[in-house]
């Protein structure tokens, strides 16, 4: 059906065409043209049209004419990554699609899934300092403390001695050292990525303040790697707390308990901040009532610290378990959300039990 109807197209069109040139070969003739150039012309009209539509019948696609045929809908991230985990589930061996699972799986903010995309490409290939980097930096954000340690902690030690460039790994080893208290060795690892930093730029800025901050900590000299010139540590923003603890309460504490004082990024109700505290004091519960200055230079984590954000929620808790992760049992008592540069004391009764 298709043939006859791309025959009859170019046959109508042939005939138009001789309809027009008919009458010009004549008014040609009639103006001493020779007869040839018009016979040439008619030649042309007729087969040009019957040709074009044979070879589209030969090398073309006669379906278009059906319709165009409805195009598919644009598949939806969570669509290709379920195919994905279906292709590694048929193909377990494909290491770039367990790393393209991982990748896409930390971009998501999924920690847990993108650490076991990540070792299961550190099982295909085990010196990937790519994937231990990825494994070490999402295993800290599934901790509630965010720590880096124990098998994180090894593999960016690994990781940078296999790649000493590598920035991203030595900025996470160097916060690992930090949080250990190791605050000469996280200056020490800090400096070498310094120099792979473009001067003056603000990631520039933001580790050598780091290194002075690591520096002071560790009770040396803070020094500006930039220009090797002493430079004093940064003071940064500072909140002064006071806390009691409610008299009915007194009688629950128990030997070896800990008193921790914090501020964590507020959030909103809808998007609560992160758990991880912006600073955090640990101190003796018998020191009861205290006060402690909270500061840039009690940060878990270099990164995140209270001079990053604008208001933070200030607790305090008494931990019987030592440990600052929640426990039952604990006493607790909050200050509720504070402006960070507040310069009033901030007063805490701890008066709940957790």
């Amino acid at each position: 059906m298709k043939t006859v109807f791309f025959i009859a197209a170019a046959a109508m069109v042939a005939v138009a065409l001789a309809v027009l040139l008919l009458p010009l070969m004549r008014q040609g003739r009639k103006s001493g043209r020779p007869r040839s150039v018009f016979v040439t012309s008619l030649l042309i009209a007729l087969v040009l049209p019957l040709g074009a539509g044979a070879l589209y019948l030969l090398v073309g696609t006669p379906a278009a004419l059906n319709g165009v045929a409805a195009q598919p809908a644009a598949i939806s991230l969570p669509q290709a990554i379920a195919e994905l985990r279906t292709h590694l589930q048929q193909q377990p061996d494909d290491l770039q699609g367990w790393m393209l699972l991982a990748q896409t799986s930390s971009m998501l903010r999924q920690p847990a899934e993108a650490r076991d995309a990540f070792d299961h490409a550190l099982k295909l290939d085990p010196n990937n300092a790519e994937a231990m980097i990825g494994w070490a930096e999402n295993d800290s954000m599934t901790r509630s403390d965010h720590l880096i340690e124990g098998r994180a902690r090894e593999l960016l030690e690994r990781a940078v001695r296999l790649h000493p460039d590598s920035q991203r790994g030595l900025w996470l080893l160097g916060i690992g050292n930090f949080q250990r208290g190791e605050y000469r060795e996280a200056a020490a690892t800090w400096r070498l990525l310094l120099p792979q930093l473009e001067p003056g730029s603000s990631v520039a800025k933001a580790v050598a303040e780091q290194i002075a901050v690591a520096d002071a900590r560790s009770g040396g000299a803070p020094a500006d790697p930039s220009s090797g010139a002493p430079a004093p540590a940064p003071q940064g923003a500072a909140l002064q707390v006071q806390v009691t603890l409610a008299p009915a309460l007194k009688d629950k504490l128990a030997p070896g308990d800990a008193l921790f004082v914090y501020a964590r990024a507020a959030g909103t109700p809808s998007e609560p901040g992160p758990p991880m505290p912006l600073a955090v004091a640990r101190l003796d519960p018998a020191r009861l009532p205290t006060t402690v200055t909270l500061n840039d230079a009690m940060a878990m984590t270099p990164a995140f610290k209270l001079s990053s954000v604008q208001q933070v929620f200030v607790g305090a808790r008494i931990s019987h378990s030592g440990q600052p992760i929640a426990q039952p049992g604990d006493l607790e008592g909050d200050a509720g959300v504070v402006a960070v540069d507040r310069t009033t004391p901030v007063e805490i009764s701890i008066d709940k039990v957790h």
